[in-house]
């Protein structure tokens, strides 16, 4: 049989199965068992985990002319395809919205992970959520948000992703406040939903003038010819930038809502509040990278404007430095490995930033683009992992915190292995995949500007000190005591994810990543630069040295640290005081220096004028109620009064 023919089945299944599980799940789910919820989800995410490695198979292996092409020098170049498209809105010839599914590269890469994660996330959670009020809604909503990255993923043009990103946000408000009667639950997901609103108006707007020069929405059309794209603005600027590049940023800011990049980063450590796994799909492979797609699936645009690349590698190493300094000084271990996700995003980030040069030519062969994808798909197993093991942590001793932990190694063998291959992972020490893909980053970083290599270095050491410092906090630190519940690990069905993303991250960075993710007919062979390949090791060596002394066992050193930079740990601790200083804006001057001076204004003076109005025509009414009596007398006496009134008028204007 045709590939061909068989693709469009199975893309539509991809997306129909979780699509449905909601519906299901979510009208009839109550009436069903917990262990047939759970099964429904489970089964169905399997079975779309199966139908994202056959897609990703066929695309990358099957050799069919439509999905790739071999150039004169062997070289093999991956072609994009859609499966299928449909119109659904048409507002010129050229410029209509389509709901399809499209094919290249970095989506049946995504298609994977997203899958592999939000299986093991179905399939964990049966043991996690055994119990739980809610327990049909929350798998009801986890298809739900799978179906969301599903569809943003596979989207044939911007405006179908727009509608995804949306759905994407819709639905992690609801999987972050699903414990509902929590204050703190509802705060976190409104904080989430209201900070990603705000982005993803500059994401619209940047839509909008892009379509309005380009005149269409189409991926396609805008990445195969990103010089027509730049033409079709004809040289339009707006305070000294250019159309496409203010057009680029604003697409940006929806990347910088979705991927928590400052200043719009303060939603993601609250959104800690959802349950444990919930974090692990939002942070590990879905919603946090969103932003990284949009970048990497619009990147021959960004490589044309070399001032939004520069705006993005900014942001990114400014976001990754300060999230790795807060991480430092969090107690809650979701918390530090929320910090940790927004770091490592922004690593990617600035992977992407650091590989343009402008004008259509890109950093060493694609080097930071290659780097960016490959370190999204090692982090989206690593971070996955690091969440789960956290998951099952919180399980055993019914804390987030570490200062109720320490010593569960010995309680705890399968969780403590486990969460050591994922921070050696992060960390990236050979052979864990992070070393692979984190070293690509570095070395695209060094080859853009020696002072940004050093900088994402230094992050890159932080990482490797604070992982270790939360490892021996949890499992070396003098133990508390346990004997009124003794700790162990989690049931099959939590400890099989665990196992099953160890062993990923132990051999995912052998993976020959750039022979599938090509680049403008560009094959990257992932190769190592050995300057910066051992340099990096020999830093991470000893921050995880440092953390070693530090925290392997109880001793004074942290206080004397802390007593030594009281004001930095402070800072830290409290996040350097963002959300005070939403607060404060928000409150004291949106709220009472802004909104309260209108609201007094509308309630006293407008209101006020309004209410004395009606109060006068009121009483006017009042007062000639008699007039309207219904007494016939009364009706002929007021007419012969009205027409001797009116006859002397007359006669006296006469008279006048």
């Amino acid at each position: 049989m045709d590939i061909t023919t068989t693709l469009p089945v199975l893309a539509l299944l991809i997306i129909a199965i979780p699509l449905f599980n909601f519906l299901w799940l979510g009208i009839a789910g109550c009436k069903l068992p917990h262990k047939v919820a759970a099964a429904f989800g489970i089964l169905g995410m399997g079975t779309c985990l199966v139908l994202a490695c056959t897609i990703a198979y066929t695309y990358f292996f099957s050799g069919n002319p439509e999905f790739q092409t071999v150039l004169a020098d062997g070289t093999v170049e991956r072609l994009h395809y859609t499966v299928f498209n449909q119109t659904w809105l048409a507002f010129t010839d050229t410029l209509v919205i389509d709901l399809g599914f499209y094919l290249d590269p970095i989506s049946a890469m995504m298609l994977v992970v997203i899958t592999t994660i939000s299986f093991c996330v179905h399939l964990y959670s049966l043991g996690y959520m055994e119990g739980e009020r809610g327990f049909q809604r929350y798998y009801a909503f986890l298809s739900l948000f799978s179906f969301s990255m599903l569809g943003l993923v596979v989207a044939t043009n911007i405006f179908q992703m727009y509608i995804f990103w949306e759905l994407v946000g819709a639905s992690s408000y609801l999987l972050i406040g699903f414990y509902y009667t929590t204050p703190s639950a509802v705060s976190a997901s409104k904080k989430a939903f209201i900070v990603t609103r705000f982005a993803d108006l500059g994401f619209l707007i940047g839509i909008l003038v892009l379509s309005f020069y380009t005149d269409t929405f189409d991926f396609a059309t805008l990445t195969d010819n990103p010089q027509g794209a730049l033409m079709s603005t004809g040289g339009a600027t707006f305070m000294g930038a250019s159309v496409l590049t203010w057009a680029l940023v604003l697409i940006y800011i929806g990347g910088m809502g979705k991927s928590a990049m400052m200043p719009l980063h303060i939603w993601l450590p609250d959104a800690m509040e959802g349950p444990t796994p919930v974090s692990a799909l939002i942070h590990a492979a879905t919603m946090v990278v969103a932003g990284v797609f949009l970048v990497a699936r619009m990147f021959p645009l960004y490589m044309l404007e070399y001032a939004s690349t520069v705006f993005i590698a900014v942001v990114g190493a400014a976001t990754a430095f300060y999230a790795a300094v807060v991480a430092c000084t969090q107690i809650d271990i979701k918390r530090v490995l929320a910090f940790s996700t927004i770091s490592q995003i922004a690593f990617m980030m600035v992977s992407l930033g650091v590989a343009s040069l402008g004008q259509g030519e890109v950093c060493h062969h694609g080097l930071g683009y290659m780097a960016s994808m490959f370190h999204l798909f090692t982090h989206a197993m690593f971070k996955a992992l690091l969440f789960l093991c956290a998951g099952a942590l919180i399980h055993a001793v019914h804390s987030n915190n570490y200062t109720a932990m320490g010593g569960l190694r010995k309680y705890m063998p399968i969780t403590h292995i486990t969460f050591l291959v994922g921070c050696l992972a992060i960390a990236g020490i050979p052979p864990f995949s992070g070393f692979f893909s984190k070293d690509e980053i570095l070395s695209a970083a060094y080859a853009w500007s020696p002072w940004m290599g050093v900088w994402m270095t230094i992050v890159a050491a932080l990482t490797a000190f604070y992982m270790f410092r939360l490892y021996y906090m949890i499992f070396w630190w003098n133990k508390p005591d346990y004997s009124h519940h003794t700790p162990h690990d989690a049931p099959w069905s939590m400890s099989t994810p665990l196992v099953f993303l160890a062993l990923v991250s132990c051999v995912a960075g052998f993976i020959p990543f750039g022979h599938f993710v090509t680049w403008n007919g560009l094959t990257y062979d992932i190769h190592l630069d050995p300057t910066i390949a051992i340099s990096s090791v020999v830093i991470a060596i000893l921050a995880i040295a440092l953390a070693t002394v530090m925290y392997r066992k109880e001793n004074p050193l942290p206080a004397r640290m802390r007593a030594a930079m009281p004001c930095l740990w402070e800072w830290a601790h409290h996040r350097f005081y963002f959300d005070e200083l939403y607060m404060f804006v928000t409150h004291k001057i949106i709220f009472n220096g802004i909104c309260r001076p209108i609201a007094w204004f509308d309630r006293h003076i407008i209101d006020g004028t309004m209410d004395a109005f009606a109060a006068m025509t009121n009483k006017a009414s009042w007062s000639i109620r008699g007039l309207q009596s219904g007494q016939i007398q009364m009706y002929v006496w007021i007419y012969l009064i009205g027409v001797l009134i009116l006859g002397a008028v007359t006669a006296a204007i006469v008279l006048i």
